[in-house]
C-alpha cells in the first residue's frame, strides 16, 4: 500500500475530529473527536515508519496512544464531576468553571 493513500486517510480522519471539536457542544462527542484526531495522528507516524523503515514513528505513536488514554480518563473524571454537581452536560456551563 503507497503511503499517500495512508498519510490522506489520516488526514481526512483528522479533519473529521478537528470539525467534530469545533462544531459539537456535548463534551463526551468532542472527547471523541479529539481522540480520532489522536488516533489520525498515530496513523501518520506508523505510516512514515514503516516507509522509512524506522521505529520511532511506532515509539511516537504508542506514545501517543498512552496519552490519549491518560486524557480521556481524566476528562471523563471531570466530565462525571461536572455531571453529578450540575446535573448537566454543558461545554458553555464548563467553560465558566475557572478559578
Amino acid at each position: 500500500m503507497m503511503i499517500n493513500y495512508v498519510v490522506a486517510l489520516a488526514a481526512l480522519l483528522f479533519m473529521i475530529g478537528a470539525v467534530g471539536v469545533l462544531v459539537r457542544k456535548n463534551p463526551l462527542i468532542m472527547f471523541m473527536s479529539a481522540e480520532m484526531m489522536w488516533n489520525a495522528a498515530a496513523l501518520a507516524f506508523i505510516a512514515f515508519a514503516r516507509n522509512y523503515h524506522d521505529v520511532t514513528g511506532q515509539v511516537m505513536a504508542f506514545l501517543i496512544i498512552a496519552t490519549a488514554a491518560a486524557e480521556v480518563g481524566i476528562g471523563l473524571a471531570i466530565m462525571v464531576a461536572v455531571y453529578h454537581r450540575r446535573h448537566r452536560l454543558d461545554i458553555d456551563e464548563i467553560s465558566h468553571l475557572k478559578g
